[in-house]
């Protein structure tokens, strides 16, 4: 049971996500063989300044 969590800025729709799943999850089951229903996928959403790269937070680039 493949687990896939996956963090990035908030902000996009729920059509993109949902479309975004679901190519995730094919390619799951195509790579390891997994079946559908046993792929978990966790967005999380995250505030651009809650995430920093190279010590600067994204809200301030």
């Amino acid at each position: 049971m493949p687990t896939i969590n996956v963090q990035m800025f908030e902000g996009r729709t729920n059509e993109q996500k949902r479309e975004f799943v679901k190519a995730i999850t094919e390619a799951t089951c195509r790579t390891l063989g997994s079946t559908p229903d046993s792929v978990d996928v966790i967005i999380q959403d995250v505030k651009r300044e809650d995430w920093a790269t190279g010590g600067v937070l994204w809200s301030e680039k």
